[in-house]
Parts: structure tokens; sequence; C-alpha cells
């Protein structure tokens, strides 16, 4: 068993980190620029970051390289740095989780490139492999303990990421984003990312959803997903309540006492890794540590006691007309 399986085993449930776009916006970082770049450019602030994370209790932290393939690296004319900035990313999470003194399992966060694939665009299958096959070769050189694919869309991106990651000897993870309808953009519904375990080159140890629309769309995600394949190690890693636009910044809506919610709940639906997308601080991910610590699993949820307890879902899934037409939106409301 890897590192990962073993911690798994031994603790139950693992709670991940929080947001790191949000936690470097914080520290200065302007949009458009490459976080990437502060692996080199600002380490101390990435370490600081990491650092709150795991006073918060954070088992898994993700590197700081989600935009690392050289498509994303392109944008800021970077893009023969992958192997650099990768490994820097994953050196600076080592030296954090080893100065915390306690068992911290590093993953190498792996987003996508970005591209349209052909037909609707230029990217084809062999240039998505070896993009990602050149960004997880420096985090595996690096020392990576899990090679963590996340806020996926496209069924062809994720089993090119999957082609890459075969034979490194270090577990997959695989996350998508449904946030169009309770799909990802592409059209995969959550089952649907269950049935595509079978297609993928190298089957990730654990699947789920992070990111999305807010906190109640992704658990609905996870019990769709935890019903499909009851057997499966399911990441739930939300966003921290939902964006709202204030004046030229974008506020998350959810409290500590939210996201401690939304963590009981998450494990109540069947995720084993329990963490927070966009917004979530190392103040929210503390409230987390705590609630997962003191709960018990509870019966599971239906989307109404999600509803009830964290707010509505942002972007319904769509359902078919009775009478065979068009389809239609579910209400918001609940009921």
């Amino acid at each position: 068993m890897s590192k990962f399986e073993d911690f798994l085993a031994e603790k139950g449930v693992l709670l991940a980190d929080g947001a790191t776009g949000t936690t470097l916006f914080g520290m200065g970082l302007q949009s458009g620029d490459a976080p990437e770049l502060w692996n080199v450019d600002e380490p101390e602030k990435i370490l600081a970051m990491h650092k709150g994370f795991l006073d918060a209790g954070a088992d898994i932290i993700l590197t700081n390289t989600f935009g690392g393939n050289r498509h994303r690296l392109k944008l800021s004319n970077d893009e023969h740095r992958v192997r650099e900035l990768n490994m820097a990313g994953v050196v600076l999470a080592r030296s954090a989780a080893e100065e915390s003194g306690r068992k911290v399992l590093v993953a190498g966060s792996i987003g996508p490139t970005g591209e349209l694939f052909q037909p609707l665009g230029e990217l084809t299958y062999d240039e998505a492999v070896e993009a990602f096959e050149e960004q997880i070769d420096a985090m595996v050189e690096a020392g990576v303990d899990i090679l963590w694919v996340e806020t996926m869309s496209a069924a062809e991106e994720m089993k090119a990421a999957s082609a890459a990651a075969r034979g490194k000897g270090v577990p997959l993870v695989i996350t998508a984003s449904f946030d169009t309808a309770g799909r990802t953009m592409m059209g995969l519904p959550p089952k649907g990312l269950v049935d595509l375990q079978s297609a993928f080159a190298c089957t990730p140890v654990a699947i789920g959803s992070n990111c999305g629309v807010g906190a109640s769309d992704l658990l609905a995600a996870i019990l769709e997903i935890t019903q499909a394949d009851p057997k499966a190690i399911v990441v739930a890693k939300g966003n921290c309540g939902i964006p709202q636009v204030k004046g030229k910044d974008l506020i998350y809506s959810g409290t500590p006492e939210l996201m401690a919610d939304y963590a009981r709940l998450a494990m109540d639906a069947g995720a084993r890794i329990i963490g927070g997308c966009c917004g979530t601080s190392a103040a929210h991910l503390a409230a987390m540590r705590e609630a997962l610590n003191s709960h018990r699993k509870d019966a599971r949820p239906s989307v109404e006691t999600i509803v009830s307890r964290i707010g509505p879902l942002v972007s319904p899934p769509a359902v078919e007309a009775e009478d065979g037409g068009t389809p239609r939106r579910r209400s918001r409301r609940r009921g």
C-alpha cells in the first residue's frame, strides 16, 4: 500500500487543505499573475500559506502548481520553466510538512491545460498527455506523495492525465468540478466520473469533486458519486460557501461554522478526504478539523437536508420535462 492508503487506513478520514489562490491573493498576488512563479520569487509566502493550513490541522497539503503545465504557463511566457516551478512547489510543500513534526502528505496539484480538445479546439490527446507527463515527471522527481488532478471538466483531459500518471509509482487522485446544472462544463455528470474509472490508464485511488459554485452543489455531487460507487474513496473539496461580487472583490459567503457543518455532511455523505477550495482560509480549515475530530458519521443526508443546513443549490441539475420536451432547471426553493 502507498503512504496515502496507509494514512487513510490509520485515520479513517483525512483533512485536505484550503484555497491556494484565495490565500495568495490575500498575500499580494495580483489577478492575472501566475501563482506558480511565487515558488521561486516568493518562497517565504508559499511556506507561510502551507504553514497556516498545517497549523489548522491539514493532513494533506496541495502544492502551488495548479497551473504548472506548459499550456497555462505560456500565458506568462514561462512554458520553458515547467520542471523548475513544479519541483520548487513540491520542495516547498515538503519542507513545510517536515517542519510540522507530524505525518503529512504532499499532493502535487495538477489543473487543466486551459485548452479545448479537438475538434472543438486545437489540443490533441497526445499533446495533452505530453504536457501532463512533463509536469508529473518533475513532481515525482521532487518526491511528491500523491498526484492530485483537480478541477477537471472534460473526460478526454482526465484520461490524458491518467495516461501521463501511468507507471510513475505514485497514487493518483482525480476530482472534477460539477458547476453547470449538476454537471461539468463539458457535460459530465458525477456518476459519469464513476463510470470513467474503467477507462483511465492509471486507476485513481480516489475520485471526487472540488471547486464548483457552492458547498451545497458539491455535496449533492458527492451523494451521487458515493451512491454510484459505495466502495470508492471519495474526495470532497468544496468552495467556502457561495462567491459574491462586492465592488472589485470576490467574497465567499462561508463562515467557519458553515464549513464545519459542510465537513460533517461530507463525512455523512461518504467522503473520506475532506477539504476546502476557493475562499477556504486557515481559520475555516481549523473549524473543519475540529468538526471532523468530534463528529461520528451519521445518517446519509438528503439534498433537502444539505440545503436546509448549508444553503440553496446555486446551479441545480436540469430535469427532463414530463412531456419529453426541453429539460428545465430544478427549483432552488426547498421542497
